[in-house]
């Protein structure tokens, strides 16, 4: 593709040949664009593609992801922001006091269900274009593997979800009912192996951003890893990962320097496995966040109210909104690792030399995300400024398969001892910032997820995988058996046959 996947999701919006709709299972028919004069085309299904695609990075107007929620809820962050009621929905996350009214849940659950109802539409209506049947296969292959993975991020986060596998007119979506989160894996499962086959090995620099076998490979082995099914876990990314480091089948390798993984223009670099795309040139304003291309998180995580005060010594960072602030904990962690520079924005620092000023707002520690924080210098050239950094996102990387794949084999009761291939790719990740080899137990490789992906929204979902939440998130009010999961929004159960989760006082 000329254009990258994900920046020209907006042609969809603009033409109103997608749903846009707050709520997957309660559509205002009004808001129902009929398909029945489209998809008459390959490129008229490409741009369907294209809108499954899109719900993949998709931020809410209300400046909401599932990498800030998530975040917010977990150890490594507080929510921050200007004060203890802005920005309420990270929040209610940071100190657990969501509720199926609350804003969290909604936006989530209607993020994965209309990317599951594009990627059914797209199904359904191809099954009738004449065009290559090569092109034909690989569409449906990934639009079944885009499903799935809306599919794991909801069982995940709800649980109790509903099952829908085909396009769902207005007059049925009041009788949906929900299905054992068993049954919602087994989908999962079916819908990555059977694109596989269909998918190319690697995509070249003008299809950027679509899914290969690797990025299938590599979601199902974690797919199987929250299903505690070792083996089969450990074989998918040995699948990934190659027989040795840097020899991976589909051209995956670390990068030299981890700091280059968060050079903005590094997109789609030989780490990435799956990556959420954004560009400078969407033109996105105030009156249109959430619908264009820009990268949020760039004003978000920046410190308030920065001001250089020693122009030559202060880094040129947006004066952003203090999102996402790092804990003392989690700073003393990664303070002596050389991980340190290239992953917190260290304001305290700044401050206490003279160099720069900024306000201590929620939840101050100092410690704020260098890995996305907006510059001067990564700023767009057209639009709300602010609002149009180009940083893309990693969903799946490569030093997580390494991690993941150590974890799985150690699990299994293979062999981790020294030059076992769980110990040689778990230290492969170490090596890449000068750090020694430690042998591959249980805690080392928490250990080392958590300095490895801050901020990558992984540490919330680690920690609930491995049943240390209760523990680790007490002191900010985590409930065991209830904050695991969310709870259904209130919209999806009013006059309808889904049911709240037993975890929230509902009878599912």
């Amino acid at each position: 593709m000329k254009k990258n996947i994900l920046a020209i999701a907006a042609l969809l919006t603009a033409s109103q040949l997608i749903v846009s709709c707050q709520k997957q299972l309660d559509v205002n028919p009004r808001e129902r664009i009929l398909e029945t004069s489209y998809y008459q085309t390959q490129q008229q299904a490409f741009t369907g593609l294209v809108a499954v695609y899109d719900q993949l990075g998709n931020q809410s107007s209300g400046y909401l992801t599932k990498l800030n929620l998530f975040s917010s809820a977990s150890d490594d962050h507080y929510a921050g922001a200007d004060s203890p009621s802005d920005l309420g929905d990270m929040q209610a996350m940071n100190n657990y006091t969501v509720n199926s009214l609350s804003g969290a849940p909604s936006y989530l659950w209607s993020k994965g269900f209309t990317g599951i109802y594009r990627a059914n539409v797209l199904l359904k209506k191809i099954e009738g274009i004449n065009m290559d049947a090569a092109t034909k296969a690989r569409y449906i292959a990934e639009a079944k593997a885009l499903r799935a993975i809306f599919y794991f991020d909801l069982v995940r986060i709800f649980k109790n979800i509903p099952l829908i596998l085909t396009q769902i007119e207005p007059s049925a979506m009041f009788d949906v009912t929900q299905v054992a989160p068993a049954d919602i894996y087994k989908q999962i499962e079916t819908d990555l192996t059977e694109s596989l086959s269909a998918l190319p090995v690697t995509i070249p620099t003008a299809d950027a951003g679509r899914l290969n076998q690797g990025a299938v490979h590599a979601v199902l082995g974690k797919v199987y890893l929250w299903e505690q099914k070792w083996g089969p876990a450990a074989a998918e990314f040995a699948m990934v990962n190659g027989t040795a480091p840097g020899a991976s089948t589909y051209g995956y390798k670390l990068l030299t320097n981890f700091a280059d993984l968060w050079n903005w223009k590094n997109k789609f670099n030989s780490e990435s496995i799956l990556e959420l795309s954004y560009n400078t040139t969407s033109n996105m304003g105030w009156s249109n966040v959430g619908s264009r291309e820009g990268n949020v998180m760039g004003i978000l995580v920046g410190p308030r109210n920065y001001v250089p005060v020693i122009a030559a010594k202060a880094p040129d960072y947006v004066s952003g909104w203090s999102v996402m602030p790092i804990t003392k904990e989690l700073f003393d962690l990664i303070h002596y690792d050389p991980r340190n520079k290239p992953t917190v924005a260290n304001l305290d620092s700044l401050e206490k030399a003279g160099i720069v000023t900024y306000k201590h707002a929620n939840d101050n520690t100092g410690y704020f995300v260098e890995k996305y924080a907006g510059r001067v210098s990564t700023k767009a050239a057209v639009g709300q400024l602010e609002l149009n950094f180009g940083q893309n996102m990693y969903e799946i990387r490569l030093a997580d398969t390494y991690l993941m794949e150590a974890e799985a084999l150690l699990k299994s009761g293979a062999a981790v001892g020294v030059g076992s291939r769980a110990y040689i790719f778990f230290n492969a990740v170490r090596a890449r910032v000068g750090l020694n080899p430690v042998e591959v137990t249980m805690d080392n490789i928490m250990k080392e997820r958590r300095l490895e992906l801050v901020a990558e929204g992984q540490r919330w979902f680690d920690l609930v995988r491995w049943g240390l939440a209760p523990s680790k998130l007490a002191f900010k009010g985590f409930q065991a058996n209830k904050n695991e999961t969310l709870p259904i929004p209130q919209a999806e159960l009013n006059n309808t046959k889904l049911l709240q989760s037993k975890e929230w006082g509902g009878t599912k």
